[in-house]
């Protein structure tokens, strides 16, 4: 298996992965990819947690205090591109930082989403988790919690 994890070519032998690989290896088109992607170079001092397959940062334009981000390390745009490991191994880190917003920021609840697609609102073409904290009253009429993207549903 071949894929591009943050800074480079991956390979499942272990061996490392780097931008100059990625150019021996004849992909010069997805190093630029990369390169233009903001999640494929976080700055380490910004990375909260991380496992082999996703780091977790806070959101650059959080929706409430703590919003944070649960980002794959392998540059594919969506949740469906993940492999189950993968897939596994964000939602395991994803609990690890529910944990740890509990004690920081001590909410009444939660959402937890993907944005997949222009039409679902992503705009940043690399998949990644929101997990945003919520308090009781820090929105008006948030009854239809996640269905509020949907204008329509809303009231129902």
């Amino acid at each position: 298996m071949t894929a591009f994890f943050m800074d480079g070519l991956y390979d499942d032998k272990r061996d490392g992965f780097s931008i100059e690989k990625s150019l021996q290896a004849g992909f010069p088109d997805e190093v630029q990819r990369m390169n233009a992607c903001p999640f494929c170079s976080i700055p380490p001092g910004d990375i909260l947690d991380e496992n082999d397959y996703a780091v977790a940062v806070r959101d650059s334009f959080p929706a409430r205090k703590g919003h944070t981000l649960i980002i794959a390390r392998r540059h594919v745009e969506d949740y469906f591109q993940l492999s189950k490991e993968e897939r596994d191994k964000a939602f395991e880190l994803l609990e690890k930082m529910k944990k740890a917003i509990d004690s920081e920021f001590n909410p009444d609840g939660y959402n937890i989403g993907f944005n997949i697609g222009q039409a679902g609102g992503q705009t940043i073409l690399h998949v990644h988790i929101h997990l945003i904290p919520r308090k009781k009253g820090d929105a008006e009429n948030c009854k239809r919690g996640v269905k509020g993207v949907i204008r329509r549903q809303m009231n129902y």
